[in-house]
């Protein structure tokens, strides 16, 4: 018996020295981050350089995640003294040179989406003995205001401590810069206090993380940095009309006036409670709807729906948001359950028709459906859906549409709320999902303008100039060309509804020129063709036939003109000549398979593959054993191998 427990001991202790951690041979010395932002535009440089250690050739890897907002515009490797640019091209071209590498028995990978707010790309190079590559990627984005501020979320994930590791902010914004802050996890451990450095004058901000190894130790273990480090920052607006750029025949306006009452709103909340909310999802509903109830302001009209295969009002007509009425709402909140199956078309058809049997004027009047799956009951044709509830509403005001989880039909909800001048947005099921539903509430609670359009008088090219309603704490951007490059010529106004007046915008001293022959111009073209590109994507969904065929060849010719990483287009990573080949691809919102498995999409002519396991790189059509990371393997191995002296012993 002794005998038996001191081999067992001894095979366990082979198992543990076996697993223990093992240096890679290759090493990242140098990992930077630089961002730079102007006019609230963001291009983000990451640089590795590795070297490999060893003296026999090795496969580097380079993997970084960025915001899904964003679109990748550069990717190069430097390899003993050899730049190999990655080229954009048309997914049809793409997919040749994928056929082929793959008929040479190569390989081909993707962007994965990996979570809310970021995706992620992987590649790998096989390096000579003893010497170095750099990979640099380039990520383009335009920051979005939300709530009386900006964010520009950085990842930095080298996972190993790097001797030289540097995040460079730069901002520059014109108008002025009011505050700035520096949020995310990153900057709520050791890294703080020890390593970041922040400094604001007037219009422009920098803010620096230059950890040394220790520290990165410190603060992250020996797997080195795994985490976001997020500015927050917001501009002055000094001018009604806002802050307009011109410049070399482009010019970009962001318009967020201030000083205005808010627009008193009717909205009526659409509640699916078909089977598939039972559980987490209905609890967290009920939770952030009774949050949302207290928020309402006196003045506000609602009506609440709850829906499975039938439609359940709370009350036929819209009712006040006073205190009587808000407790009885809440007891109605409370006592929803879940049960049957999913008739969206006529919830809101119902909720539609309360808005329009309840007019107010001077107000303004929302729809928000909260769904987590596709419709089951009645009507369940997509398209007759949209086509009724696109009727009903006749752009009278927005329809949002919150997406609860991965199995509901992201696409359809994006359709209907863009046809209806609203916005989709998907809820994951976590444990913050009823804070996530509160954080969308907010950002449209307080209108303060309705039925904006956005007159440019001397420009052409424009993007979306026709917006719904404008809410405190958001910002309009509109861009364009000015025609003929004719400044004199170039005269902006802005004409919206106010609480019962029209309000209007107009002063060409507003506008603020920008000198000739400055890095501004190519900035400014860039921020134009970005946001072009993004609603000529929306527009595409809302199409059909020929009209969808001519908005989908205009985003595919200027994604490809200024080298956007696009759902239409692909960028190919070159590599050393018999290297594997690799096409980067662009997911959509929502292609997340569950763990382990992967989603086929169809685009175009071929499909690609997603996963949100991190542990598998992907190649060809099949997760491989030995591409998982080599601590996870040398654990398999080291425990078979423990098992087998243990046997052989005893």
């Amino acid at each position: 018996m002794e005998r038996l427990v001191r081999l067992t001991l001894l095979g366990w202790l082979l198992v543990f020295v076996t697993t223990a951690p093992i240096k890679e041979d290759w090493d990242i010395y140098s990992f930077h981050i630089n961002s730079t932002v102007t006019s609230r535009y963001a291009t983000t440089v990451i640089t590795s350089r590795v070297v490999n250690r060893v003296d026999a050739p090795k496969e580097i890897h380079f993997q970084v995640r960025i915001p899904k907002n964003a679109f990748i515009s550069k990717f190069t490797m430097l390899i003993e003294g050899q730049m190999y640019d990655g080229v954009v091209k048309t997914k049809k071209q793409a997919q040749k040179q994928y056929t082929e590498a793959v008929s040479r028995g190569e390989s081909a990978g993707v962007v994965s989406s990996v979570g809310r707010t970021l995706e992620e790309f992987k590649t790998s190079v096989t390096v000579a003995a003893l010497q170095k590559v750099t990979f640099e990627l380039t990520y383009e984005e335009l920051l979005k205001r939300t709530l009386g501020k900006y964010e520009l979320q950085i990842h930095a994930q080298p996972m190993q401590p790097v001797k030289d590791f540097k995040i460079d902010i730069y901002i520059n914004e014109k108008p002025g810069i009011t505050f700035v802050q520096v949020k995310g996890g990153l900057s709520t451990n050791a890294l703080a206090a020890n390593a970041i450095t922040k400094t604001h004058a007037h219009n422009q901000a920098w803010v620096y993380l230059y950890p040394t190894e220790q520290q990165q130790i410190n603060c992250c273990g020996e797997q080195g940095i795994n985490g976001d480090l997020v500015v927050v920052y917001d501009v002055n607006r000094d001018t009604s009309l806002g802050d307009i750029k011109v410049s070399d025949g482009y010019f970009v306006h962001h318009f967020a006036p201030g000083g205005l009452p808010r627009i008193p709103k009717n909205v009526v909340f659409i509640i699916d409670q078909s089977g598939s909310m039972q559980g987490q999802k209905m609890d967290q509903t009920r939770l952030a709807l009774l949050h949302i109830l207290r928020d309402l302001a006196e003045d506000d009209y609602f009506g609440l729906i709850t829906f499975d295969n039938r439609v359940s009002p709370w009350k036929r007509e819209l009712s006040q948001a006073n205190s009587e009425n808000l407790e009885a709402a809440k007891d109605f909140a409370r006592r929803i359950q879940s049960l049957g199956s999913t008739d969206i078309n006529a919830a809101v058809l119902h909720g539609a028709e309360m808005l329009k049997r309840n007019p107010r004027e001077g107000s303004a009047s929302l729809l928000i459906l909260l769904t987590d799956g596709d419709p089951t009951s009645g009507e369940t044709n997509l398209e007759r859906i949209q086509a009724n509830v696109r009727k009903a509403i006749n752009e009278k005001y927005p329809l949002y549409c919150l997406g609860f989880g991965h199995d509901v039909n992201f696409e359809f909800l994006e359709k209907m709320a863009l046809e209806n001048n609203g916005v989709a947005r998907r809820i994951y099921t976590d444990s913050d999902a009823d804070l996530q539903l509160q954080g969308f509430y907010e950002e449209v609670a307080n209108p303060l303008l309705t039925d904006v359009i956005m007159i440019y008088v001397g420009g052409t090219n424009l993007t979306k100039t026709n917006f719904s309603q404008y809410y405190n704490g958001s910002e309009i951007v509109v861009a364009g060309q000015i025609t003929d490059n004719n400044n004199e010529t170039f005269t902006p106004r802005v004409v919206a509804l106010s609480i019962n007046m029209k309000v209007e915008y107009e002063s060409e001293k507003d506008i603020m020129l920008e000198s000739k022959g400055t890095v501004s111009d190519h900035h400014l073209q860039r921020v134009w063709a970005y946001l072009t590109v993004k609603q000529l994507l929306d527009k595409e969904l809302q199409l059909s036939g020929a009209e969808k065929k001519n908005v989908k060849k205009a985003a595919l010719e200027l994604s490809l003109k200024y080298s956007f990483v696009t759902p239409h287009t692909s960028m190919v990573v070159t590599k050393p000549p018999g290297e594997k080949t690799q096409v980067l691809h662009k997911p959509k919102e929502g292609e997340t398979g569950l763990s382990g498995r992967h989603n086929y999409h169809a685009y175009d002519d071929f499909d690609y593959h997603v996963y949100d396991d991190p542990d598998y790189y992907v190649y060809d059509d099949f997760p491989r054993l030995f591409d998982m990371p080599s601590r996870r393997f040398s654990t398999i191995i080291a425990t078979i191998i423990g098992m087998f002296v243990l046997f052989c012993l005893y």
